[in-house]
């Protein structure tokens, strides 16, 4: 039977959660019990008095550093059961749908959630945390980092999403952007929905829809497009890079 996926947060404002993890459908999946999340105030292993978490840097400069004494207090109080420590860093390796497949499949994770100019780089090596970034650019801490993780991760999990045969034809899962979607009115604002999607003929549908995929990806993306062409499925879109 497998285990119910956990997500645990190591975070100086636990208040954050579940934020928006607790509606939608990652929300009645909570309730369900498909997955499950905690947090783990950090605060609460401060040293003296104050609680204190954190100290100047050493060799100077500005902000402060995240101690590794209270972070390892923090991070020893969790039973990681097979789960990867995760630390949300801006110089880690990006996330993408490949990682959330690999979390995806195992029992969770347990989240380190930075603040100020960092962790000391001491605890990260001793406790074999794995840097992940969500972007080329720097929040105030991880906790939004660890909301888009969690629901880019739960919502791939068994019975969450609602049709989860559309999760296979989502931008990335094929190495490629998705195809644009239309709906009713099949004019608006003098913009008509493409004929072909109006056919019925559902092997031209679904041609237009790869080939709009592929020119879409390369126009936008050309990094993904570059190493969607090195694939064994690789063939460049028909009738050029048209997509309407």
């Amino acid at each position: 039977m497998r285990r119910m996926f956990k997500a645990t947060l190591i975070t100086l404002v636990p208040d954050a959660f579940p934020g928006p993890l607790g509606v939608s459908i990652l929300g009645r999946a909570e309730e369900k019990g498909l997955w499950a999340h905690e947090t783990v105030d950090l605060r609460s292993f401060g040293v003296g008095k104050h609680r204190n978490v954190d100290d100047t840097p050493a060799g100077g400069g500005a902000g402060m550093v995240l101690r590794p004494d209270v972070a390892a207090a923090a991070i020893d109080s969790v039973a990681l059961e097979g789960r990867p420590l995760v630390y949300l860093s801006p110089r880690g390796k990006p996330f993408d749908q490949t990682k959330a497949h690999e979390w995806a499949s195992g029992p969770g994770v347990v989240f380190f959630c930075g603040r100020f100019e960092g962790l000391d780089e001491r605890v990260i090596e001793a406790r074999g945390m794995e840097e992940v970034s969500l972007g080329d650019f720097v929040l105030a801490g991880g906790e939004v980092a660890a909301m888009a993780f969690i629901e880019a991760t739960v919502r791939l999990l068994p019975g969450v999403a609602g049709n989860e045969a559309s999760l296979t034809e989502e931008s990335f899962e094929q190495g490629l952007l998705e195809h644009p979607h239309y709906t009713m009115p099949r004019e608006w604002e003098g913009h008509p929905t493409p004929d072909v999607l109006l056919s019925g003929d559902h092997k031209r549908i679904e041609e237009w829809r790869r080939n709009s995929a592929k020119a879409l990806t390369k126009q936008r993306r050309p990094d993904l497009y570059a190493a969607y062409s090195k694939t064994p499925e690789f063939q460049p879109p028909e009738n050029g890079d048209e997509h309407d």
